[in-house]
This record gives structure tokens, C-alpha cells and sequence, in this order.
């Protein structure tokens, strides 16, 4: 659109509250792709000044759109949270969104009968949490130096059933083994009753025992081991006081939940760092990264873009600490009519949680921004590399043949776009790269996959795959720059012209050129490609096995393995995923498998 039609369009539209979307045509006759959303009090003056866009950015988003689309609104709040919903559900290239990057460990106990003690990201409902934590190798030294001070379980619950005697970690020290009985119910309770009381700020309970046993040790002339004791010692007196512990909740006046907010801008970047607190306790942390906004007053606008993109699907906190204010009479009219106490401390402990939130944030712009940026400069792409999806193809001689796409956004896997397909069953890696590439390319170019389109692709291989998948580019017309990387000498693959170009040209495909990368060991960008490459081999094989376990074609291939022992490992383990993971003294005590069998088992699985 040019400024004479936005100006058209805009003279035609109400005076009245709303929200707008620009949307670019779909050439295949799909649905129209959003560009950008924005909220307006006034729908005629708000689009009239994208005739003279204020930044670059977004005039390329004009010229770029074909269409414009509007909702009225009864009021200005509702055109709020309408158009936090829109950028949430269609992503649009050109708006502020919200990525999650949840990147901080916390510390749970689970509500099994005997807990257990685990550091994770991703805690269970119903357990005990604590955290987050700033310092993982702190955490880790703690948790592991609880284990052996009160011997708490850490093992999955499918070791944890059906022992006969106890495992490797009863026989070193750090497990009290309640699974064979070692150790009653009620004993157990007690420790994990200690184990409770240091994480809610006793450090005695973890330092006391230790001190003794550094004293011990040195009395023994064990200097070693007393120096290791000392170092422990020094971590648990830190845990609660330095930059590894937990952080405690601000005391508000009743409030049973609170979030406090920290952001920081760097460049085209924004961070905004969530901690949460429930009843009185830290009980979540996050992170996420979104498009830095542009004006003066960039950390007002990134509130004011994340408060009602987060929260229109959550629940509202009773207070909202931030750093600074947003600058948006709309979002500050919506919180007070929904009763939140948005603060901006300027001292004492809520000021306090607002600086270790802001500290948070300024983590977020890390080595990963450097890997995007590094990334598109050895690529010769221009800004950064946000959005990655990687690529490979899993068979067994052309059996049970799958392919993975996986997602990584700002160095990050993100999960929820991970997609996985089966494809036709042939022996010929370069094909089957060809079709999953294609059918990718496909979706996107029919606007049938609700993902935004990557920055990179990036295939698992050489040459050959690489080929493969410009093939599929060229064929669908799926303009998107596509690399590869082989495992062997770890070296990158990039072609020296557009598939889609190529395509329109005159190249035939033995005459298309590729260049070699072969990039320092410890560059950021090559650590990035690994990490997608990796990550797309381990999700196509798992992919892939399961495909195979399904029919149980991996124990049908074990030699020794009949129906009937098949049939007896399978109503042992419950899956050949479990009998995958049991040892051989396990899998020698299924009637039928002899060691013989087990070790078998083993190395075939």
C-alpha cells in the first residue's frame, strides 16, 4: 500500500475505538497473512498516520501489505485485549510478540510417598518448588551435599518400583534407599522435613553437618577431603545470602499474588524478566524476549506491550511491581478495573525484588543475541537470525521413515513448534530430505502452518541433502535461506545463490555452487547451528523408534528373542522404551532371557 491508499482507506473508517490489522494476499488464494495489529481510540486518525510511517520498520510493513481490516469496540479496553489476542494468535512479523525463554533451575519435591528431590525447569503440579536460582552450579552442589546429608531419593519413579535391592546410589551414599525398605516411612519423613527447612532459609540444618565433617576430616589429616567439605560448606552458607539463593517474596499488604517485572532494551531487543510470588513465596521466575518497541520512552512500551499480551490469558496478579511505569492510559485503566496495584518501588524490599528482576532481564541479553547476529554476518543475511528450523530424516533401510522439524527462536528450542511427519518408506536419505523440506514449504507457502516463516532453514548433511531441500524451495517457491551441517568434520554448507532464483534462472542442478564454512571450534554462531542440528537428529530418531516399538520390531530383531519372550519383557517393563532402559541384571530376571539374551538386548536397543 502506498500513502495515497492508506490515506483512501483511513477516510472511510469510524472515529471510534478499535483495533486494525494490515494483511498481505496470499497469491495461492489462502487466507490473508497478518502483517502487523495495533489498538486505536481513534481508527481513523491511528491509520491515517501510516501514510508517514515514523520508523523503517514499519514502513517496509506498509509497503509490503495488500489489505486492511478493522474491528470497532466498545471501549478503548476492550480494543486492548482484542488486539493482545490477535498478535498471540497470528504471530504478525511486525508487532512486539512475546517468546518464552524459561531459563532459570528451581528445586522440587515431589508428593510422592517417599519425594523426591530433583533440579528442573519444568516442576510437576503437585510439587513442593523452590526457587528460582541464579547460579545452577551452586544449586547443584547443594542439592547433591543434601543427598548425602539426609540420603533423599533422586532416582525416576520406574527405578524406583519393583526393586528387589538397593541401586549404585544407596552403595555411595546418597540414598537412603526407601525402596527396598532400607529406610521406614517415617524416618524418611524426617529428613525430607530437614530438607524443607533449609530451602525455607535454615541453613544450619545443611551447615552444621558439614562443618563437622570438615573438622573430621582435618583432625584425620584428610585434607582433601576436608578442603572438598569447606567448599561445599561455602556454597550452602551462600545459598541464602548471594546470588544463588532463592529470592523471598515482598511483603504486601495481604496480597496473595504478586509479580514483579524488570526490562531492559539492547538494540532491536527487547527482555522482560517475571518473577512470581504466591502466598507470601517466590514460587516462578521466566524470561522472555520480544521486538524492542520504538520512541523515547522503549521500557514504558515494553510493558505496555507484554502486561496485556501475557495476562490475556492468565490470571491477573493482586500487584504488579515494575521498574517503570507503561506509558498506555488504556492498560493502566484496564489493571485498576480489574483491582491490580501496579508499584514502581523506589526503596526498601520491593525495590529490591524490582533490581533482582531487572538483573534477570539484562541476563537475557546474552552470548545467544551474539549467536543470531554472529550468524547472519558469516551467512551475509542481514540484522540477526531469530528463528531457526532444523531438519532430518530417520530410517531403519528405509523402514518406519520419519522426518523432524524443530524450532529454535533467540538460541532456544521452543517446543511447541516442533512437528514431526511419516513419510513414504525408501532407502534414499536425499528423497526423503526432498519430501519433508517440501511438505514444510508446502504449508507455509498455502498458509497451512500457523507458524511464522524462519529466518534459516538448516538440514542435517552435506551437499546432498542441502540439494535436496533447495529442490523443495525451488519447486514451492518458498523463498527462505537454507544451510546444512554435516556431522563429520562439522563444517557448513551454504549455496551461492536463491534456490527460488536458481529456479527462475537458467542452472541446471549440476550447476549450482556451494561454498564451505569451516568455522572455529568455539564460535557462537557454529555452537548455534550444532545445538539445532543435534536437536533435530534426537527428535527424529525418537520419532522413528517409536514408530518402531509400536509394531515391536525392535525386539523382534534381537537374536533369542522369541513371541513368547517378547511377550514376557513387554508385560515386565510395560514398553519396549522400558525395556530399553532396564539393565541386564533386570532383564536376566524375566523368565526366558539368560545373559546371553540380556547383553543382546542391550546392544541391539
Amino acid at each position: 500500500m502506498d500513502a495515497g491508499e492508506v490515506r483512501e482507506r483511513a477516510a472511510d473508517l469510524p472515529t471510534e475505538p478499535g483495533v486494525y490489522q494490515f494483511l498481505a494476499r496470499d497469491d495461492a488464494g489462502g487466507e490473508d497473512r497478518v502483517l502487523y495489529v495495533g489498538k486505536a481510540v481513534d481508527l481513523r486518525d491511528r491509520v491515517r498516520s501510516y501514510a508517514d510511517p515514523r520508523s523503517e520498520r514499519i514502513r517496509r510493513m506498509v509497503a509490503r501489505a495488500d489489505d486492511l481490516d478493522v474491528a470497532v469496540t466498545d471501549t478503548e479496553t476492550q480494543a486492548l485485549l482484542l488486539e493482545a489476542n490477535l498478535i498471540k494468535r497470528h504471530q504478525p512479523r511486525y508487532n512486539v510478540r512475546l517468546k518464552d525463554d524459561k531459563s532459570y533451575p528451581l528445586v522440587q519435591l515431589t508428593a510422592h510417598e517417599f519425594p523426591r528431590i530433583e533440579i528442573t525447569r519444568d516442576p510437576d503440579d503437585d510439587a513442593t518448588v523452590y526457587g528460582p536460582y541464579t547460579d545452577k552450579g551452586r544449586v547443584e552442589t547443594v542439592v547433591k551435599a543434601l543427598r548425602e546429608t539426609y540420603g533423599l531419593r533422586g532416582c525416576s519413579d520406574h527405578k524406583f518400583r519393583g526393586r528387589d535391592r538397593p541401586c549404585l546410589d544407596y552403595e555411595v551414599g546418597i540414598c537412603t534407599a526407601p525402596c527396598t525398605g532400607e529406610i521406614d516411612e517415617p524416618s524418611y519423613a524426617g529428613d525430607v522435613s530437614s530438607v524443607r527447612r533449609f530451602f525455607e532459609g535454615e541453613t544450619g540444618v545443611l551447615a552444621d553437618p558439614l562443618r563437622r565433617e570438615m573438622e573430621r576430616a582435618a583432625q584425620d589429616e584428610e585434607f582433601e577431603r576436608a578442603a572438598n567439605h569447606r567448599d561445599r560448606l561455602e556454597a550452602v552458607e551462600a545459598f541464602h545470602g548471594g546470588g544463588g539463593e532463592a529470592v523471598t517474596a515482598p511483603e504486601g499488604g495481604g496480597e496473595r499474588a504478586v509479580d514483579v517485572l524488570g526490562a531492559t532494551v539492547e538494540g532491536d531487543e527487547a527482555t522482560v524478566a517475571r518473577l512470581h510470588a504466591a502466598d507470601g513465596q517466590l514460587v516462578d521466575r521466566e524470561r522472555h524476549t520480544l521486538a524492542a518497541p520504538e520512541g523515547e520512552d522503549r521500557i514504558g512500551a515494553v510493558f505496555a506491550a507484554f502486561v496485556p499480551q501475557y495476562y490475556a490469558e492468565r490470571d491477573l496478579p493482586d500487584a504488579l511491581l515494575l521498574s517503570e511505569r507503561p506509558g498506555d492510559a488504556e492498560l493502566a485503566a484496564w489493571l485498576e478495573a480489574e483491582g491490580v496495584d501496579v508499584r514502581v518501588p523506589g526503596a526498601g524490599r520491593e525495590a529490591k525484588l524490582v533490581d533482582l528482576a531487572l538483573k534477570n532481564a539484562r541476563r537475557g541479553v546474552s552470548a545467544r543475541d551474539d549467536e543470531g547476529r554472529a550468524l547472519a554476518e558469516a551467512l551475509g543475511l542481514e540484522g540477526r537470525i531469530e528463528r531457526v528450523e532444523g531438519f532430518d530424516v530417520s530410517h531403519a533401510q528405509g523402514r518406519a521413515v520419519v522426518g523432524s522439524d524443530v524450532t529454535f527462536v533467540d538460541g532456544s528450542p521452543e517446543k511447541s513448534d516442533y512437528r514431526r511427519k511419516k513419510l513414504d518408506e525408501t532407502n534414499d536419505d536425499y528423497a526423503n530430505m526432498r519430501s519433508l523440506v517440501r511438505w514444510r514449504a508446502e504449508r507455509a507457502v498455502e498458509g497451512r502452518d500457523d507458524r511464522p516463516d524462519p529466518d534459516l532453514l538448516l538440514v542435517d548433511g552435506g551437499e546432498g541433502q542441502l540439494g535436496a531441500a533447495r529442490d523443495a524451495l525451488a519447486e514451492t517457491g518458498w523463498d527462505v535461506p537454507v544451510v546444512a551441517l554435516a556431522k563429520e568434520e562439522e563444517l557448513v554448507v551454504t549455496p551461492t545463490r536463491s534456490p527460488v532464483s536458481e529456479a527462475n534462472g537458467t542452472l541446471s542442478r549440476a550447476e549450482r555452487s556451494y561454498r564451505t564454512h569451516d568455522w572455529a571450534d568455539d564460535a557462537p554462531h557454529l555452537h548455534l547451528c550444532q545445538r539445532v542440528r543435534d536437536e533435530a537428529h534426537r527428535f527424529a530418531v525418537q520419532y522413528h523408534q517409536s514408530l518402531r516399538d509400536e509394531v515391536s520390531t525392535a525386539l523382534d530383531e534381537v537374536p533369542g528373542v522369541g513371541p513368547e519372550t517378547r511377550r514376557r519383557l513387554l508385560r515386565r517393563f510395560g514398553s519396549v522404551e522400558n525395556v530399553r532402559d532396564a539393565s541386564t541384571e533386570e532383564l536376566t530376571r524375566v523368565d526366558g532371557v539368560g545373559e546371553a539374551t540380556a547383553d543382546a538386548i542391550v546392544s541391539r536397543l
